[in-house]
């Protein structure tokens, strides 16, 4: 994958299935240089070391978005706050 992924599709997405969770869709918006790591997984956070003392990937939770059309999608929240990565279910074989 080399194309950047739509932001806003997926705050739609949490507004729809999450309307509580103002605090990822502030977080998403804040996303702005990220990187495919594998055919699937969209990263805005260096993984190295993940949840490791002094790693910047420290996971805090996983929510998961569901799309009958698309594939679900789960995003990685972190403990400060920060969206980690978007994994994209349907990309992960191709």
């Amino acid at each position: 994958m080399s194309e950047p992924i739509n932001i806003e599709e997926i705050i739609n997405l949490v507004r729809q299935q999450e309307p509580d969770r103002q605090d990822i869709i502030e977080a998403l918006q804040k996303c702005s240089v990220g990187q495919w790591t594998s055919n699937g997984y969209y990263r805005f956070v260096d993984g190295k070391n993940a949840n490791e003392p002094n790693a910047e990937w420290q996971h805090d939770e996983c929510i998961v978005l569901e799309q009958d059309d698309k594939g679900d999608i789960v995003l990685d929240l972190l403990k400060d706050g920060r969206i980690g990565g978007i994994e994209f279910i349907n990309l992960i074989d191709k």
